[in-house]
């Protein structure tokens, strides 16, 4: 269970990689709001990550950072970075579901109980990032439909930090 978690802190950094790429890639096309939808999204992935790497920690686990690979820099338009957004997303609720099925297959109710917050989580991400390419499709390019659009995804207020949590005074973390 450990390995797996380890590796999703590892795909969570990664998700949170590929949107500050597409946010960068989005700048330069000239959309803002988009640009800032898609970098609170990044924001959204490392909290994911921040909140696994802390449950390892807390059941007395060791968090092992793996690379990271380089996300693609380039998109065809604002939707095919939605698109693929979405497609990233569902590939990210397959894992999920495999580390609920690993928590199951081990009898680690506390990982399972952990991981349900991630499953609602999956079913959030992939209706946003879909909701947003089908506005972008119906927009089919048309540059006054696309400036409202990238208005609206400049109101999205990103996620809060989660705090570090306190040293115990002995100095070590981690469950007994």
């Amino acid at each position: 269970m450990q390995a797996g978690l380890n590796d999703q802190v590892n795909a969570e950094l990664y998700s949170a990689y590929l949107y500050l790429s597409m946010s960068a890639w989005l700048n330069s096309a000239s959309l803002p709001g988009a640009a800032h939808w898609m970098y609170a999204q990044a924001h959204e992935e490392l909290i994911h990550a921040l909140k696994m790497y802390l449950h390892v920690i807390e059941r007395n686990g060791r968090a092992e950072l793996g690379p990271i690979t380089g996300p693609p820099k380039e998109w065809d338009s604002a939707l095919a970075a939605f698109e693929a957004a979405y497609e990233h997303e569902k590939m990210v609720t397959g894992r999920i579901n495999a580390l609920v099925n690993l928590a199951i297959e081990e009898a680690d109710y506390a990982s399972n109980n952990f991981l349900q917050w991630y499953v609602e989580e999956q079913v959030e991400e992939e209706s946003s990032t879909l909701e947003v390419a089908q506005k972008l499709r119906l927009a089919n390019g048309q540059g006054a439909a696309l400036f409202l659009i990238d208005q609206e995804l400049a109101a999205r207020i990103p996620p809060f930090v989660i705090p570090i949590p306190p040293v115990p005074a002995d100095g070590q973390g981690g469950a007994a």
